[in-house]
C-alpha cells in the first residue's frame, strides 16, 4: 500500500511516498481504510526526532496520527465495531500512523464518526478534540463561570478548545491577529486580544486556567492575568518531571525535563499557581463523547484546507508555515 513515511530522524528524514505492506491484524484491532487525514504540528516534530526519547517508531514510519476511514476486517476480540462502519480515530504515541491507504486501529482508540460529518471532517476532529477535553475537564477541572485563556485561538486547537470551553460553561480569552478576531468571535470567544496592536497580559484580568498553546515567553506573561490558585496546562513545553514519572522515563530524563521546566514552575508557585504539561492519549470513549457533542452541534469543526494524498507533503509544509485557521487535512479517498 502507498504511505508517506519518514525514514530517519534529523533535519534530512527523508520525508516521501513508499510501497509498504498493509498492517497485520492483530487481536482488538481494526483494519481501517483511510478516506482521510488530519495533520497536527507534531507530525512535522516527530521526524526531526524532537519526541524520540518519548515516542518509539519502526523506521521508516508512517507520518500521521489522526484519521477517519471504513472498517474492512476486524481482529479477535472486537466488539464494538463491524466492517462497513465508519470510524474516526487517533493513533497517536502508539507507534504506528495514519497518512496511509490502511492503518490498524485498536479497538479502544477508535469511535464511530458523527453522522453528520464527512471524512474530512471528522478526520480533523481528533487529537485536538481529545487534546482540549483531556486538558479542560481532566486536568483543568473548568467549571461553568470560570475564565479561560487560550492564546492563538485560530489555530486547529485554539478552534475546538474555545467551543469546548463555551460548552463547558466557561468565560474564554484568547488573542489572534486582525484577520482572525470575527472568526473566533463565531466560536463563542468572550474577550478578544489582537496581539498585532495589544499585549494580552496589560488587558486580560482575573482567568483561572491557561491552556498552553503558544511556545516563547506567553506561559511566563500568562503568570499575570491568573488568579491565585489557579493552573496552567501547557501542550508545547515546557516538560516537567511529572510528565517524565508518568512516562516511567528514566532518572536522567526525569531530572533534564525538570530542569527545563524549572523556571516557570518557580514563577507559577510564587504566584500560587499549578503547572503542568500535557501529552494527549488516544481514548475511544471520550472521542465517541465528542462526537456526540458534534452531532448535536454543539461543536463544529474548523477547518483551513484540503490537500489531495499526492500533495501530503506539501499539505505538511503549509501546516509548518503556522497560518492555517483551524485544521489541515489530506483525503486519500
Amino acid at each position: 500500500m502507498k504511505a508517506l513515511t519518514f525514514k530517519r530522524y534529523g533535519q534530512s528524514p527523508d520525508v516521501g511516498f513508499s510501497d509498504i505492506d498493509r498492517p497485520s491484524l492483530q487481536a482488538g484491532e481494526l483494519l481501517v481504510r483511510v478516506h482521510a487525514v488530519g495533520l497536527n504540528p507534531i507530525d512535522n516534530m516527530i521526524p526531526t526526532g524532537t519526541f524520540k526519547p518519548i515516542l518509539h517508531f519502526q523506521l521508516p514510519a508512517v507520518i500521521g496520527s489522526d484519521l477517519a476511514g471504513v472498517v474492512v476486517e476486524v481482529g479477535r476480540g472486537v466488539t464494538r465495531f463491524k466492517p462497513g462502519d465508519e470510524v474516526f480515530a487517533s493513533l497517536f504515541d502508539l507507534g504506528r500512523g495514519s497518512l496511509a491507504e490502511f492503518a490498524a486501529v485498536p479497538e479502544s482508540a477508535a469511535a464511530l464518526k458523527p453522522s453528520n460529518l464527512d471524512f474530512v471532517q471528522a478526520a480533523s476532529i481528533p487529537m485536538v478534540g481529545l487534546t482540549a477535553w483531556q486538558a479542560l475537564k481532566e486536568r483543568l477541572s473548568l467549571r461553568r463561570g470560570q475564565k479561560l485563556f487560550i492564546p492563538a485561538g485560530s489555530g486547529g486547537i485554539g478552534t475546538f478548545a474555545i467551543q469546548l470551553a463555551k460548552e463547558l460553561g466557561a468565560q474564554v480569552g484568547t488573542t489572534v491577529s486582525t484577520g482572525n478576531i470575527d472568526l473566533v468571535r463565531g466560536l463563542g470567544a468572550d474577550e478578544i486580544v489582537d496581539y498585532k496592536t495589544q499585549d494580552f497580559e496589560k488587558t486580560l484580568r482575573g482567568y483561572d486556567g491557561v491552556l498552553g498553546t503558544v511556545r516563547g515567553d506567553t506561559l511566563e506573561k500568562s503568570l499575570t492575568i491568573l488568579k491565585r490558585g489557579s493552573r496552567i496546562v501547557s501542550l508545547v513545553g515546557p516538560l516537567d518531571a511529572a510528565f517524565a514519572k508518568t512516562r516511567k522515563l528514566n532518572v536522567l530524563l526525569t531530572f533534564v525535563f525538570s530542569l527545563m521546566s524549572r523556571k516557570l514552575r518557580r514563577m507559577a508557585a510564587r504566584k500560587e499557581v499549578d503547572y503542568g504539561f500535557l501529552f494527549v492519549r488516544p481514548d475511544g470513549q471520550q472521542l465517541a463523547a465528542i462526537g456526540e457533542l458534534i452531532e448535536r452541534d454543539r461543536i463544529r469543526p474548523v477547518i483551513d484546507r484540503e490537500f489531495p494524498f499526492d500533495q501530503a507533503k506539501q499539505a505538511l509544509d503549509y501546516l509548518a508555515a503556522g497560518r492555517a485557521k483551524g485544521k489541515v487535512v489530506v483525503r486519500l479517498r
